[in-house]
């Protein structure tokens, strides 16, 4: 894990609002599913450097509450736009899990990592609880970007 500021980024796609309990249930997952349809309905030019995010972001409370999860791609043609959705990754500082091996697998691992290191009342750093995202590098590596308190 390393501390890293990153600058704002705007990804534009799709998005649902879920809660990890949901998640954890096949009947009520939604996160999936919406990965399906991103697939489907978002072309992303890996070629010409475009990457794959996953958003966390409008939490209601805590990793026990609501929260939406925008399934986008950080350059997209102009034209493919119509009926998705642009949000703006704010600059912050973030705490960056890394994961190497077979997706999705991997990031479910990684966020149990994350919610085990969190947990810890002795941890020096606090999640805020704004906006996390899981960049997606290639077919078998992400990280999973944390944002911390101030």
């Amino acid at each position: 894990m390393e501390i890293v500021h990153r600058d704002a980024q705007q990804i534009t796609g799709i998005s649902i609002r879920t809660t990890n309990l949901a998640e954890m249930n096949p009947a009520t997952a939604k996160i999936g599913a919406l990965y399906q349809r991103f697939d489907q309905q978002v072309p992303v030019d890996y070629k010409n450097g475009a990457r794959v995010f996953g958003v966390y972001f409008n939490y209601a409370s805590d990793h026990q509450g609501e929260f939406s999860v925008l399934a986008g791609v950080d350059k997209i043609d102009p034209q493919h736009e119509k009926n998705l959705e642009t949000i703006t990754l704010p600059a912050a500082t973030y705490m960056v899990f890394e994961a190497k091996g077979e997706i999705p697998q991997i990031v479910i691992e990684t966020w149990q990592k994350i919610w085990s290191h969190f947990s810890d009342p002795s941890v020096e750093h606090k999640r805020a609880y704004t906006t996390d995202f899981e960049h997606y590098k290639s077919q078998n590596e992400a990280a999973i970007y944390i944002a911390l308190k101030s």
